[in-house]
């Protein structure tokens, strides 16, 4: 008898299925990326389901919070300079002995805000972990008993502390993240 050849291996043909499916799913992945206010909408009404499960089972309350904080960290994540301002006032003072700032002169660097975690990575991550929560939600493993409210009031902390320091950072290195409520210019008709 003669051995089989690699590619009519079952193996393989689970790996050819797999890889097949997940060509199919990036390939929807890259064809909602402009719709991005559809993607949103899709996260928020997930999100709101998931909710609804916590409040209407009236358990999984680690799992809502474990969900919590990780949202809070994408979202910090998605504020957040993809290079840090601090460091490079650092460097800037270390070399020149000039702080880092944007650029106040026409002659000086413009530097574009770039985030940390884009917006389709903040949404994918996002949607991915509200799926797993609320997959989460129904497994009896995954209900501890806790007393919710001082979990509640921890996360509402934490989020006002993280925030209050990023809004800081903001005002301190003079940077939006947000591209509403900047100026925008009209084009020259000549």
């Amino acid at each position: 008898m003669d051995a089989p050849e690699p590619d009519q291996t079952p193996f393989a043909a689970v790996s050819a299925q797999t890889s097949k499916l997940q060509m199919r799913y990036q390939a929807l992945l890259d064809q909602s990326t402009p719709y991005v206010t559809y993607r949103w909408v899709g996260t928020v009404a997930l999100f709101v389901v998931f909710a609804l499960r916590i409040l209407l089972a009236q358990g999984w309350y680690v799992v809502a919070y474990a969900l919590a904080i990780y949202l809070l960290n994408l979202f910090l994540a998605f504020l957040t300079p993809k290079f840090d301002p601090s460091n490079e006032a650092m460097d800037n003072e270390m070399e020149d002995g000039s702080v880092g700032a944007l650029p106040t002169r026409a002659d000086e660097e413009f530097r574009p805000f770039i985030r940390r975690l884009p917006e389709f990575k903040f949404w994918y991550w996002a949607t991915r972990a509200i799926t797993i929560g609320f997959v989460c939600s129904w497994f009896e493993i995954f209900n501890v008993p806790v007393f919710w409210p001082v979990l509640l009031m921890y996360w509402f902390m934490l989020a006002f502390l993280t925030m209050r320091k990023q809004i800081q950072h903001m005002i301190k290195y003079r940077y939006v993240p947000f591209t509403f409520g900047k100026k925008k210019y009209a084009k020259n008709g000549n």
